[in-house]
């Protein structure tokens, strides 16, 4: 009796799987990639990438910001949609380091594919990371330096960190300006660290340096025709709600009339209507309305009448921001007296910036509310400004939380370098090969920082290397002259938790993509034949 083994189709037909060695080497070119394109990106000297959409080809982007660039990929390889992920959760806790954080992860598993083409296990290489994860956060913590207690040191660095951050981006030119409006912006929150209380706002025209700190809140509108430009003591009634009378709101409805007569008494009731719905909202005791929704002639023109300000169409970011800064409640109903609440301001003025008029309102119950008002030549620029400025406020915000600062130029890649390397030196076994790759992977920041620059990256590292090996722990990379210089004298400065999170975040995702061994492409899924069509 002969048996025939036939082969099992484990998955449909259009599934695909990758296993074993194939898997592994897909998952690493994919996350190699997306690294080899971020890494000239990195540092003061990076260069920019130009984002295009397809779509809509009027839609151009000029930066170099890592969560950015990663956002507008549409990518297959699931490696490197991990990678992309990381950099967009960079971004969200820290608001830095996300070009970092990809170009490590890529680095970690350039290491890891050598390693493994020596027979050695992932599941080795995994170990010896997590304990090399454990060396550079000590080290981190014991070469940090904390001036929480010194006001007048700590209120400098954070002036350094924020030039720091802004040193790699459009604003470099500037970063003096810059870095002190972010950190009066920041300090103005006295500890909240509620980024909504700053608003930014983008107007054409003048360059970077005309750009200033306005206290209290600008909103991007107009005030109605005919109502005061000028309101103080403003009792402000927050709302979004339908102010127009042109159309029935039932859909689909039709009204048949016998005369021209009957059609101008739907109108009148129509009038009527809406006048006896602005009497509500005047009878709550403000002085000025806004409505998320447009406000319509005859609405606007019964405003006037009463010497009420009515602004219109104020979008929902505005309003929301409105609401924190005011203090009032968005309402979409008018009845009961119980559910209105009204916010104050001081003074609600309309102003001209450049050419174009909007309105401030000072004196807002949230004292910490300001405005940053970016001016520029360009769309693009004022844009790139905004990603810029946002980022050195996320980092000034978790530098207040956790106080700590550390060094940059490469001078802490380097110290938790050696650090792993010594125990490395220590450790039995094939974990000290992991050890030893993760440290390489350290040094490969400051080797990419100095070929960006055009520098000899080779001999600038070993001298760095030779630095802190005789114990200069301030010794870093002089971007600008192309030497190895003291961080401390030339204030290059950056967050501990911004440094942190990047080692973090970059080893765990390094692991996972690390640990694939299968990689399953499931067929799409089919829709059932309708019968009707045969």
């Amino acid at each position: 009796m002969s048996t025939k083994f036939h082969p099992v189709q484990l998955f449909e037909n259009e599934a695909t799987e990758e296993r074993g060695e194939n898997a592994r080497m897909s998952a690493f070119i994919g996350a190699l990639a997306v690294t080899d394109l971020m890494k000239t990106t990195l540092g003061p000297k990076g260069m920019d990438k130009i984002l295009q959409s397809m779509s809509y080809q009027n839609e151009v982007t000029v930066t170099n910001d890592g969560a950015t660039i990663l956002k507008s990929l549409q990518v297959d390889n699931p490696a490197a949609k991990v990678l992309i992920e990381i950099s967009q959760t960079q971004d969200e806790e820290v608001g830095d380091g996300t070009t970092s954080v990809c170009v490590l992860a890529g680095e970690l598993l350039r290491e890891a594919e050598k390693l493994v083409d020596e027979n050695i296990h992932p599941q080795t290489i995994a170990a010896g990371w997590r304990q090399a994860v454990a060396i550079a956060l000590n080290k981190l913590s014991e070469i940090a330096v904390n001036n929480v207690d010194d006001q007048e040191k700590f209120n400098e660095d954070l002036l350094n960190i924020a030039k720091t951050t802004l040193s790699s981006k459009l604003v470099r030119s500037d970063k003096e300006h810059f870095a002190r409006l972010c950190v009066d912006a920041v300090q103005r929150l006295q500890g909240s660290g509620n980024l909504d209380a700053i608003h930014i706002i983008k107007k054409s025209g003048g360059s970077l340096t005309d750009s200033y700190l306005d206290d209290g809140f600008i909103l991007e509108k107009k005030i109605g025709v005919g109502q005061p430009k000028r309101l103080e003591n403003a009792k402000i009634l927050l709302a979004n709600t339908a102010m127009d009378v042109d159309k029935i709101k039932i859909y689909g409805a039709k009204v048949k009339v016998d005369s021209v007569e009957e059609v101008a008494n739907i109108e009148q009731a129509e009038k009527e209507r809406m006048w006896k719905k602005c009497q509500k909202i005047i009878d709550h005791g403000c002085n000025c309305f806004i409505n998320r929704q447009l406000i319509y002639n005859l609405p606007e023109e019964y405003f006037s009448q009463k010497g009420i300000m009515a602004i219109e169409h104020a979008d929902f970011s505005g309003i929301e921001r409105l609401a924190l800064v005011t203090g009032a409640d968005i309402v979409s109903t008018f009845e009961k007296e119980s559910d209105i609440k009204l916010g104050t301001c001081d003074l609600i003025e309309e102003i001209m910036i450049g050419e174009d008029k909007v309105i401030r309102f000072s004196g807002v119950p949230l004292g910490e509310a300001c405005t940053i008002v970016l001016r520029g030549a360009t769309l693009q620029m004022l844009e790139e400004a905004e990603r810029s400025i946002h980022d050195a406020l996320c980092v000034i915000t978790q530098t207040i939380k956790e106080p700590r600062t550390v060094y940059g130029g490469g001078c802490t890649e380097i110290e938790m370098a050696l650090a792993i390397e010594e125990v490395a030196k220590q450790t039995p076994g094939k974990i000290s090969l992991a050890l030893e790759g993760f440290a390489r992977a350290l040094r490969k920041i400051p080797i990419i920082l100095a070929d960006n620059a055009g520098f000899d990256s080779a001999e600038l590292v070993s001298q760095l290397r030779a630095a802190h090996s005789n114990g200069n722990v301030t010794a870093g990379l002089d971007m600008d002259k192309g030497v190895i210089g003291n961080m401390k004298e030339l204030t290059v400065t950056e967050s501990f938790r911004v440094k942190q999170q990047i080692i973090i975040s970059a080893s765990e995702a390094a692991e996972m993509i690390l640990r694939v061994d299968d990689i399953i492409s499931c067929a799409k899924r089919r829709r059932d034949e309708d019968p009707r069509y045969g």
